[in-house]
């Protein structure tokens, strides 16, 4: 039985602690705040419950996979889980709406052709099929195996996109989601659907590779779910079953550097000074520097980025604002409304280039469920917008968080008639209050990990150049969101009981 430190309580962190519990090893976990999670926090005022971090799951077979791997009671025995359907429905600029179906390609198809006219739904089709080719040839290499030592054979770009012939000009084929949309799908609307989902990762359409196709595809193809009592009641589950597995947590304990001996991580020092002592450490947080004096993390021949993929751009955050609403929810209220910004180019620009965006693409989240709301003649309301880092702009300053809401509340006006009419409260979080909770460099969310782009947006690796630490969470191999978090402590956890032989899931 091994001595095991966990650096953090994220989900990433979490789902190793589990496994390595059930290994037979003893785990303990030192988080610096007070709750589990990491960004996958709650709020709550009067009666009214907000998720403050991600509001959808998207491949649910990884937490599936964990409960069974961890103990007798499935995840569908300790977190209700539904699909949502519609999966979304999107706001174009031109007033132009459509309602996707929940995990249907037929559906969409045919409810993009009615939306936008015929042959759209087709188009998009044709798009998922090269989408899932991408997916086919990269999916054990980027999420299923740790990062391999040849890691440069992802820098190659999985999607198949189009040759396109020109005349008296030469051929072209996209190498970016903006060129994508433009080359491939054409109609401005489905362009816009398309880089909506780049930008509700992070991720800038004019510098993504065209790999980013697999975030629309793994969606469309698996589907999104919503857990009873919003997302924070999965948190609950994995901690609970971390808790179960005897993984011990230790809050308010801020970790202050990763202690080495004899060439190998041998424990950690916490900022008060005590030290703990480790077999392993496992890094589930944000790796900020002077955490191992005179090293970096990843190891030779592996990734070599900085955890800030796209060419060293600064990593978007999000702005929230969680709304209190007096009235009921409206039957027939879908549970993700994406209202698309008028000008594109100019929110990229704004996003990327540390600026405000004037006419934000938001995301409105209003699930039915009555354990957000007092009662059924209120309403709790999340929008979402991706915006620049607390780094490049001052998200405390209070003028800006108003000014910026009112921004936000006037978009979300196009999926919630009435809004300011029925306004009880506005809670707004920003990147700032991200930066607090998660300790990551200005409130920044990390972005799946995706092929090509000569590996410029592939995560650190899970093994370290220092033996015995290994790295896990959005910040690590493969990258950031629900689910990717999840298979990285399934890598870690895989990486510490089997040995470097280890090659993941069969």
């Amino acid at each position: 039985m091994a001595r095991i430190a966990v650096i953090g309580a994220g989900m990433g962190a979490m789902a190793a602690a589990a496994r390595l519990a059930v290994a037979g090893h003893r785990v303990t976990v030192y988080e610096r705040s007070g709750t589990y999670g990491g960004s996958v926090r709650r709020y709550s005022r009067d009666g009214f419950t907000f998720d403050t971090g991600p509001s959808l799951l998207h491949l649910p077979a990884v937490y599936r996979d964990l409960f069974v791997k961890t103990g007798r009671e499935p995840l569908e025995q300790c977190v209700t889980m539904t699909q949502v359907d519609p999966a979304s429905r999107h706001l174009f600029a031109d007033g132009t709406a459509v309602s996707l179906p929940n995990a249907s390609r037929a559906g969409v198809v045919a409810a993009l052709d009615r939306a936008l006219g015929a042959g759209a739904g087709g188009s998009w089709g044709e798009f998922l099929d090269r989408a899932r080719d991408a997916w086919d040839r990269s999916r054990r290499p980027l999420l299923e195996e740790p990062l391999r030592a040849d890691w440069q054979v992802l820098g190659r770009d999985p999607y198949p996109a189009l040759r396109q012939r020109r005349l008296l000009r030469a051929a072209r084929q996209a190498g970016t989601v903006a060129e994508v949309g433009a080359w491939e799908l054409a109609d401005p609307r489905l362009a816009a659907l398309l880089d909506g989902y780049a930008l509700s990762y992070g991720l800038d359409p004019l510098r993504a590779p065209a790999s980013a196709a697999l975030l629309p595809y793994m969606e469309e193809t698996f589907g999104s779910w919503y857990a009873a009592g919003g997302m924070r009641a999965l948190a609950q589950a994995v901690y609970e079953r971390c808790l179960a597995r005897r993984v011990e947590f230790e809050f308010g304990a801020e970790v202050a550097r990763i202690v080495e001996k004899d060439g190998r991580a041998a424990g950690l020092e916490l900022a008060a000074g005590t030290v703990a002592e480790a077999d392993h450490v496992v890094l589930g947080a944000w790796p900020h520097p002077g955490l191992v004096p005179g090293q970096e993390l990843w190891r030779d021949g592996e990734v070599t980025a900085q955890p800030r993929p796209g060419g060293g751009a600064p990593v978007p955050g999000r702005f929230q604002v969680l709304l209190s609403l007096r009235g009921a929810r409206p039957a027939d209220t879908v549970h993700r409304t994406v209202v698309h910004g008028a000008d594109g180019a100019a929110e990229r620009e704004a996003v990327f280039g540390g600026r405000l965006a004037e006419r934000p693409t938001v995301t409105v989240i209003r699930p039915d469920d009555p354990s957000t709301r007092p009662d059924d003649g209120h309403e709790a309301v999340t929008v979402t917008a991706t915006v620049a880092p607390h780094t490049t702009v001052d998200w405390t300053d209070a003028a800006l968080r108003e000014r910026y809401a009112g921004t936000v509340i006037e978009a979300a006006g196009a999926a919630v008639p009435g809004i300011r009419e029925r306004l009880l409260h506005a809670e707004v979080r920003t990147p700032a209050e991200t930066a607090a909770d998660t300790g990551a460099d200005g409130g920044s969310v990390p972005a799946p990990a995706l092929a090509g782009a000569a590996g410029a947006y592939l995560h650190p690796g899970n093994r370290t150049r220092l033996p015995g630490l290994y790295l896990a969470g959005g910040w690590s191999h493969p990258g950031g969101g629900l689910a990717h978090a999840g298979m990285s402590g399934a890598l870690v956890a895989g990486l510490i009981v089997e040995g470097d032989g280890f090659r993941g899931s069969q």
